[in-house]
């Protein structure tokens, strides 16, 4: 059977003029959609969603009951300014996730990637930078300006501080404080994070190269316990490793960060 290209909307919703919905969107009861909102070809917005501001939301994202999306910043410094928010595609964002477009002084726009889960009440602040395939658990929360890379998972009821970074494939153990850097792969867990070791599940589901982890293995401990400076042990790793994911470590840790690391041992 091919699939619904006509676009149904409710009844009860409230489409405002202006917006733009692709071929085969599903807008269900009780929905308000604002004026400069563009949905892709099937969105589907589950009853009770609001979705406004200068919102574009990607092809087959699902949003569920009572989420609230490109509502303003909670920011007191935005003053109405024209900001965006992008969405991807193939996203799923459940009941009361709350995502927020970015500021003038944040570079005006709040982005996320393809292929991720926001469960119920997330909450994604301004100028945040997500990546693809993210999970964010239960009651997540990412606070302004942070950036989240691929393949991250993050869980219930913790919370990154504003700027912070979070590298590929890291995890974020529940009730976990973030308020430092984590690097690419780390695993972070204690109530006020704390660099545990490495997210070596997350490496083998995705099929990793058993050197590779042999490598990233030997990185973690030079990290933690080789000579110099936290920055020195990662530049001397970068001149030493032949393994493209310990690269990465590397460079993230010697690129740009408005925010110190969360070390091994800290």
């Amino acid at each position: 059977m091919a699939p619904e290209t006509r676009t149904q909307v409710h009844p009860s919703a409230i489409v405002e003029e202006g917006a733009q919905l692709g071929e085969g969107c599903v807008v269900g009861p009780f929905c308000v959609i604002g004026p400069k909102v563009v949905l892709g070809d099937r969105v589907e917005l589950k009853s009770h969603v609001v979705v406004t501001g200068d919102t574009r939301i990607g092809e087959d994202t699902t949003i569920f009951s009572f989420a609230v999306i490109g509502e303003v910043p909670q920011d007191l410094k935005f003053n109405g300014e024209n900001t965006r928010l992008e969405i991807g595609a193939r996203n799923r964002i459940r009941e009361h996730v709350t995502m927020n477009p970015g500021t003038e002084g944040g570079g005006g726009v709040t982005r996320i990637g393809n292929d991720c889960l926001f469960m119920a009440g997330c909450h994604v602040a301004h100028d945040v930078q997500i990546g693809d395939r993210v999970i964010m658990v239960n009651h997540a929360g990412a606070a302004g300006h942070c950036v989240i890379e691929d393949d991250v998972i993050i869980g219930g009821i913790s919370g990154l501080h504003q700027w912070v970074r979070v590298g590929r494939g890291a995890i974020i153990g529940a009730l976990t404080m973030v308020p430092q850097d984590v690097i690419p792969y780390g695993l972070v867990q204690a109530p006020r994070g704390e660099l545990d070791g490495l997210n070596l599940v997350g490496l083998k589901r995705r099929g990793v190269p058993r050197a590779d982890i042999t490598a990233l293995r030997a990185a973690f401990q030079m990290l933690a316990q080789g000579e110099g400076t936290f920055q020195e042990r990662a530049h001397r790793l970068g001149e030493e490793t032949d393994s493209e994911y310990v690269r990465q470590i590397v460079e993230f840790i010697t690129g740009h960060s408005d925010r110190s690391f969360l070390t091994p041992g800290n």
